[in-house]
């Protein structure tokens, strides 16, 4: 079993297209694959970020019936950060429940991709934050960074935060997030991060609402991805 922790330099930077469009593509090349979100917020009932996934992957609810509880183990109608979400609901989060349903999916997949909630810094409670769920369990780091003005500085700080916790990161994905953006900025965003962190750059996906074009331009990044997971 391989697994990845994709984390965002921001809510909002593609996480949920990105950990959609590389399940898709490890799943097209045969693999067992699943993808988990260990806490969602904004959303009644199911994860909005799993239904995401699973259409990028041409896959529905039913294929995965007998996990479906182990996707999301934490949905919160609240769209906030996990912690207040929770307290709002009074529903404690469970670092070991989490881990409970991601090693039940390890034991049943090749892949189990995790797309984390908002930015890499994310508490679950006034003690802990999410990504040390992902440190413990060893987990390497994809992060997907929101290609625009300030990028640099969210790219970095989120690139700190993770070699602080001397986890792996896998590299670094940019994605175009609007067609108006200063295509100046667009360019050196990867570049100067790249050469100051050291962090491979795997890619900039294109600002694109067409899926299949969409899919189309990030197989490059996916191969780059499965070269650095073997």
């Amino acid at each position: 079993m391989s697994a990845v922790f994709v984390v965002g330099t921001d809510t909002g930077v593609g996480k949920s297209v990105i950990s959609g469009l590389l399940a898709r593509f490890l799943y097209d090349r045969g693999f067992r694959v699943i993808t988990q979100k260990w806490v969602q917020t904004g959303s009644n009932n199911f994860s909005a970020d799993i239904a995401s996934h699973l259409r990028l992957m041409g896959r529905k609810k039913q294929d995965l019936k007998d996990c479906l509880s182990h996707l999301c183990p934490y949905v919160f109608k609240f769209p906030s950060s996990p912690h207040l979400a929770s307290f709002l609901e009074r529903r404690r989060i469970s670092p070991a429940k989490i881990k409970k349903s991601f090693l039940f999916l390890s034991q049943r997949f090749d892949f189990v991709l995790v797309e984390g909630t908002g930015g890499a810094l994310v508490p679950l409670n006034r003690r802990s934050l999410l990504i040390d769920i992902a440190r413990e369990l060893n987990l390497p780091v994809l992060v997907v960074a929101g290609n625009r003005l300030g990028a640099i500085n969210h790219t970095l700080l989120t690139i700190e935060a993770v070699k602080k916790r001397n986890m792996k990161i896998i590299g670094v994905i940019y994605n175009n997030q609007s067609g108006k953006i200063n295509r100046v900025i667009l360019k050196d965003n990867p570049r100067i991060v790249k050469k100051l962190s050291g962090e491979t750059i795997l890619g900039v996906l294109p600002w694109c609402k067409n899926k299949p074009f969409l899919y189309k331009t990030f197989i490059p990044i996916g191969e780059r991805i499965f070269a650095r997971l073997k």
